[in-house]
């Protein structure tokens, strides 16, 4: 959400004239439902489908910049889960795929 924070202020600009997100009498339940709501019209919307989009007839007609918005997104995402991993978790998927191959190649 903080990386996204200009697109969320634009949108709502965009689809509630006259709201103001800093208004104080918004609490966070109002705020979370708004931004639920918001169209795939405004700047957010269409940064969310972009990163989204998982047609291939679709990514085809992408632009080199929508690509690219895509691609940093997913690699975001990916670096982000690498991050959760514990040195547990990546021994168990070490050996889970020394296991797989060892059975692949008996």
């Amino acid at each position: 959400m903080f990386d996204d924070w200009d697109l969320i202020e634009a949108s709502f600009a965009m689809q509630y004239p006259g709201k103001n997100l800093y208004d104080e009498s918004m609490d966070w339940v109002q705020f979370s439902a708004l931004l639920a709501g918001i169209m795939p019209e405004t700047p957010l919307g269409q940064i969310v489908s972009i990163r989204s989009e998982e047609d291939p007839r679709v990514l085809k007609s992408f632009t080199a910049e929508q690509h690219q918005i895509r691609n940093n997104w997913r690699e975001k995402k990916r670096q982000e889960q690498l991050d959760k991993l514990t040195s547990t978790d990546m021994e168990k998927q070490i050996v889970d795929l020394q296991n797989m191959m060892a059975h692949a190649f008996r």
